[in-house]
């Protein structure tokens, strides 16, 4: 878990990047991880060179309220939530409707573990080559 780690929910979310904005911390960015049934997201705020976070986890196919009203520069990285994890991200203050990062007949929701299974995506453990004697560390890597 990172480091100050705050809990939200898709309730709670605005009111607590709210109270960042009138601590004076700056945006920086948003981290998604698909966890199967559910995505992962952290916000990133910080101020003096410290990071504090929010963690909200989401249920797949429920809407997340767009902080863009309180921090505008969250515009693209939403659009990319919308892009690459199929996130609908409701209120967005400039929403390129899933065309910001994908071509038209691009993949849906690249990043989502279901698509990666749907594509195929097999997962092959290799060896690394590793000096005589040291125990050989393995390595997962997509074909």
């Amino acid at each position: 878990m990172l480091e100050n780690t705050t809990e939200v929910t898709v309730d709670t979310l605005l009111g607590e990047v709210a109270i960042r904005m009138g601590q004076k911390y700056r945006f920086v960015t948003v981290t998604c991880l698909d966890g199967g049934d559910y995505h992962e997201i952290f916000y990133h705020f910080d101020r003096d060179y410290q990071l504090v976070n929010l963690r909200l986890l989401l249920t797949k196919g429920n809407t997340l309220p767009s902080i863009t009203g309180v921090f505008a520069a969250a515009v693209i990285v939403e659009n990319e939530l919308q892009d690459l994890f199929g996130i609908k991200v409701t209120d967005l203050s400039i929403d390129y409707g899933g065309r910001l990062l994908l071509a038209e007949g691009a993949p849906q929701a690249p990043l989502n573990k279901t698509r990666a299974a749907e594509a195929g995506t097999k997962m092959e453990v290799i060896e690394k080559s590793t000096p005589q004697g040291a125990v050989a560390p393995t390595e997962e890597v997509a074909k």
